[in-house]
This record gives C-alpha cells, structure tokens and sequence, in this order.
C-alpha cells in the first residue's frame, strides 16, 4: 500500500451522501440511518431468507390468477382425478373432491396475507394506545388497562380467540376479530415499558415547557419511540397469527368450505394421512414455510431495530 493512501476505500457519490457525518436535512439523516440499516440486514443471510420467503408469500397472492393452473374451488372427474399423487399434471398431487392442491395452497396464500395483514393493523394501534396511555399517565389509569390487559394474557391465545368465535360465529372475518382480540395484550406491555423509560426524558420535560398537551406528547413523541420495538414483536407474532387462524380452520371455525384455507385443507387431509399424505402435508408445508418466513425476518429486524438485542 502506498504511503499517505487510505486503508478503505471512501464511499462517493450517493453512498457519501447517505453516509455523511453531518446531515443536512432531516430527510438526509433518516435516508441515512435506514441504509445503515438495510446494510446491517442484510449481513445475516437467515434475515434475507425470511424476506425472501415473505415477498414470495406476497408475489404469489398478488398473482395467484396467473400462477395456479385450475380452480380452487371447482374439482375434477370425481372418478379418475379424486387423490392422485403428484404428478406432472397435478403438481401436489389432488384431493378427495378432485381439487389441485398446488392451485388451492396459492389462492389460499390471499386468506393467509388477508389474515396477517389486518390483525396487525387492528391489534396493533389498538395495544399501542393502550401501553403508551398507561405508561405516561400512570396511577389509576394504568392500573385499569394494566389489569384488563392482564385478563386477555391469562388465558391461551388459541382458547380466547376460540371462545370469540364461538360467540361471533365462524367465518373468516369473525376469526380476524377474534385474533385481533387476542393479539393486542403484548405490545400494550411493550409500549408501556417504552413509555415508562421515556416519560421522564429531558426532552419530555422541554415538550411539556413549551406547552405541549398530553394527547400531542404521546402521538407526537412517545408514539414513535415506541414504533421500532412494536414493528419488530408484530412481526414476530405474524407467524403466530397464522398457527391460529390454521388452528380455527382446523377446527371449522375459520374460513368455511369450499375456501382453499391452508388449515382446513390440512383438516381435511387428515382422514388420508396414512395412503394419501400429500393431502395433508402440502398445506401443512405451506403453514411452516410461512411461519419460518416470518420468524427469521423478525430475528432480523430485531438486530437492526433493536440495538439492545444486537449482538
């Protein structure tokens, strides 16, 4: 190496900008902390893999017209197609009412995402009021929501949501509302830890000085403190979120037949487990990828958006 060269080479161009010691826009600094942290993701190859599995879970619903080859709902000659093993013309091979399994494990990653995506954006705003709200007024406040809280973790997720769909009634929108029932309990918990780390931070004090109400404190700056936490437990929990809404499924009390639900569809292959498996065991796959997906992308996100999980 020559003398008076530099032992790294220096980033140009627009690495340089993102990278700048000294920002000069908000938008600059922020651009710059979400590439530091897409590099740091990227650095664990499990966290690209769960990522890789969930924008594959979201291309397939988004084009599942164009990739599955029959109708999910609609079957075969019952009598030359019913339970044939996989082939060349059946992928995953077919069910006992003549159906292609591969055709329905695709329309069924739509139910799957539909799941996922609006429990979270029910449970979530929904335990984030509640933590922040006790944690920043604390007394009495928190004592009732804290205690309410403690009454929906008492109980197992799978037997509370399946007690609300037994009030409600099954379908797949009740089975949403009741996963969302049970979803809120722990991020309550964690926004109000966060919250109570935050409340009595100097620049909460300053907030407060220059006249800050209390609904602008919490929306406007414990909200977001909080966010980064939050995002890293849904996302965890999403794998959880499918398990119970297969289990429903499993039991009937999800979305109803002729539905190409992945936990139905395993409750149906049960009654073929031993001569014909694949009836059961390709949904069966499809839940566990799914739920992997989401747990290694969650184990990333925990690296980059939790400093204090880092390793």
């Amino acid at each position: 190496m020559m003398a008076g060269a530099p032992p790294f080479p220096q980033p140009s161009g627009l690495q340089a900008w993102l990278l700048s010691a000294e920002p000069n826009s908000r938008w600059q600094a922020r651009f710059g902390r979400g590439y530091l942290g897409w590099r740091s993701f990227t650095n664990n190859p499990l966290a690209i893999l769960g990522l890789g599995i969930v924008v594959l879970l979201v291309l397939v619903a988004a084009f599942a017209d164009f990739i599955a080859p029959y109708s999910p709902v609609v079957g075969g000659d019952l009598r030359t197609e019913r339970l044939l093993p996989p082939s060349e013309t059946f992928w995953l091979g077919t069910d006992d009412q003549a159906r292609d399994i591969f055709s329905r494990i695709v329309y069924g990653s739509r139910i799957t995402l539909f799941v996922v995506i609006l429990v979270s954006v029910i449970a979530t705003p929904i335990g984030l009021l509640v933590g922040t709200v006790a944690g920043y007024l604390g007394g009495w406040v928190d004592t009732v929501l804290m205690r309410i809280t403690d009454i929906f973790l008492a109980f197992p997720r799978l037997v509370l949501a399946l007690a609300f769909v037994a009030a409600l009634g099954p379908g797949i929108e009740n089975a949403v509302i009741a996963i969302a029932i049970t979803s809120w309990p722990p991020y309550a918990r964690i926004a109000r830890a966060e919250t109570l780390m935050i409340r009595n931070s100097d620049f909460i004090a300053a907030v407060k000085l220059q006249g800050a109400s209390t609904p602008r404190i919490i929306m406007g700056h414990v909200v977001p403190l909080c966010l980064s936490s939050l995002i890293v437990r849904v996302t965890l929990d999403m794998a959880g979120i499918i398990l119970t809404a297969a289990g429903l499924g499993f039991l009937g009390l999800g979305a109803q037949p002729p539905m190409p639900e992945w936990g139905a569809m395993v409750a149906t292959g049960r009654n073929y487990l031993i001569d014909q498996w694949w009836v059961a065991a390709m949904p069966g796959i499809a839940i566990f990828m799914v739920s992997l997906g989401f747990n290694l992308l969650g184990d990333g996100l925990r690296d980059v958006l939790d400093p204090k999980a880092a390793k």
